[in-house]
């Protein structure tokens, strides 16, 4: 069955030329050109992946982001005429799965969303089939925290935590690799995949992030530790 795409671009020219290309990829794209119309499409087509420009009007494109984020784990690329760095790091921590400057060529677009989906999909499978020692099935469970793979959810001490999916696919990658020390550039290309631009900084904010959630004393951290000089190491 092929992927469908919702194309959210306020500007005639590319929608048009991003709706023709996709089509002609064999993806079933929707378009929208504001940020009130996508969200309705969001909910009502069920995209695969959401292709988000940030300037739009009504809502802006971050803001997009955001309630999609709280509503589905569904990939998001941004769309950006301004690259710079704080533009990606707010795209990044509301909820962004990956970020693409204005102009692009379809080609890198194109590679994007394929490498996108197909972790995805390896996602799926992965949530399907995982098993570690620690959890004997589709469960990995450290002490009072339980990550369900089927379920994609995470408990501490039975109550969930509200992890946003970049911060998910980070515990599940770290949980399955305990007590090895996961260098920022491996964890990059393992939990973004190998063409992600941002850089290393990210790894740090969303491990920030999951400490705060996970640790008992985020300050003094015990269960994701710092390797000073190579990375970090998950202690469970």
């Amino acid at each position: 069955m092929p992927s469908k795409i919702l194309v959210v671009e306020d500007e005639p020219t590319l929608q048009e030329t991003l709706e023709y290309n996709l089509t002609h990829q064999g993806y079933v794209v929707r378009v929208a050109g504001d940020g009130p119309e996508a969200l309705e499409a969001a909910r009502g087509f069920g995209p695969d992946l959401v292709l988000l420009d940030v300037m739009l009007p009504g809502i802006d494109g971050f803001e997009v982001c955001r309630i999609l984020r709280q509503e589905s784990n569904v990939p998001i690329l941004m769309l950006t005429a301004r690259d710079t760095e704080i533009d990606r790091v707010i795209g990044l921590e509301i909820g962004a799965d990956d970020y693409l400057a204005k102009p692009f060529s379809m080609r890198e677009l194109q590679a994007r969303l394929k490498a996108m989906l197909r972790r995805v999909r390896l996602d799926l499978q992965d949530s399907g089939g995982g098993k570690t020692d620690e959890s004997g099935g589709d469960r990995i469970r450290f002490g009072d925290l339980e990550v369900n793979l089927g379920r994609h959810e995470v408990t501490m001490a039975g109550r969930p935590l509200q992890l946003k999916p970049k911060e998910y696919e980070l515990l599940v990658y770290m949980a399955r690799h305990k007590g090895q020390v996961l260098t920022r550039d491996q964890i990059l290309e393992s939990v973004w995949g190998w063409d992600f631009t941002g850089g290393s900084r990210t790894v740090d904010v969303h491990v920030r992030w999951l400490r705060e959630k996970i640790e008992p004393d985020p300050s003094v951290p015990v269960r994701i530790v710092t390797v000073r000089g190579a990375g970090y190491r998950f202690e469970g």
